[in-house]
């Protein structure tokens, strides 16, 4: 969307600060919930209404930790006039703060709204994962992410709570009895990989963090440390998938598992490019980039899963 004549709190204002772009992060997690159910019990044998109960609540919830991050960096003034990556809502003067902070609200009551429901299938302790997801989205932005935790928070809300979560949701009420190990290693593949797409967004900041005393992780282990971690976050996703796969797909169709080294060009391909610009907002390329390998990881994960149960 064109970021030019932006009216304050228009409708444009905020589609550009929801972000449309990061809400890949927060689909695919589900996809693959869904596709591991699915991969175990047929079409036929899943919930489809928890399924896109999952889908809403992961959407707004992304949408959520936007606001809440573009708000709480503004306020901190992290999101200055040499930040490098894409532009923020509130340090663009796209949204007030007073508006975001109602923006906000209304995003995380929403989601608490659209979440509620699972209870009735997956008991009160629903209730308890969605609070979770709800207190470290703020304090994700608070404080974590400043103190080297950001990346501990992805791998669990990114990775284990929304693929483990949507699994026991969706499968049949019959087959609660625990989730599946390889459920487990496949929810622990999809955090790797999304946590991807945080280390190029810290790679990208570290000049503007370390003035800010932001100490993310890749300030922490520098740019070299930066560089083998995102090439090592990928392909050690791509090596738990393709064994979460087998392991789940152990008597059918195990032909489907190859399908997921096809991840493994186009996220080297990233890595090159990473490697190669190094500094300032060309990184942005290698950030939409980044964002288009997770949704092809999703893709490529879910159809192995589903295919081998077809």
């Amino acid at each position: 969307m064109d970021e030019t004549n932006v009216r304050v709190n228009s409708l444009k204002a905020w589609i550009l600060a929801a972000r449309p772009k990061t809400l890949t992060g927060a689909a695919v997690p589900v996809m693959i919930g869904i596709a591991c159910a699915v991969a175990l019990y047929g079409w036929c044998g899943i919930r489809v209404v928890p399924a896109v109960l999952c889908m809403l609540f992961a959407l707004i919830m992304q949408v959520d930790a936007n606001f809440v991050n573009d708000y709480f960096d503004f306020m901190k003034g992290t999101d200055d006039e040499r930040r490098l990556g894409p532009k923020r809502a509130c340090a663009q003067g796209w949204i007030t703060a007073s508006a975001m902070r109602r923006g906000l609200l209304v995003t995380t009551l929403l989601a608490c709204v659209v979440g509620l429901p699972l209870v009735y299938y997956g008991g009160w302790e629903m209730v308890m994962v969605g609070l979770a997801c709800v207190v470290f989205c703020f304090l994700y932005t608070i404080s974590f992410s400043y103190i080297g935790l950001g990346d501990l928070l992805v791998l669990v809300f990114f990775g284990i709570v929304p693929v483990c979560m949507t699994y026991w949701l969706t499968a049949p009420p019959t087959a609660l009895t625990s989730i599946p190990f390889a459920v487990v290693l496949l929810s622990l593949a999809c955090g790797l990989i999304i946590d991807t797409l945080l280390v190029v967004n810290n790679y990208r900041d570290i000049d503007n963090d370390r003035r800010a005393g932001k100490r993310t992780l890749i300030v922490r282990i520098g740019e070299r440390g930066g560089l083998i971690m995102y090439l090592l976050l990928g392909l050690a996703g791509t090596i738990m998938a393709i064994a979460g796969v087998v392991l789940l797909n152990w008597h059918d169709r195990q032909w489907t598992q190859s399908l997921l080294i096809m991840y493994a060009p186009f996220h080297t391909w990233a890595f090159n490019e990473m490697r190669r610009i190094r500094k300032g907002a060309e990184l942005n390329r290698v950030l939409g980039m980044t964002a288009r390998n997770m949704f092809i990881f999703g893709i490529l994960t879910s159809a192995a899963l589903v295919l081998a149960n077809w």
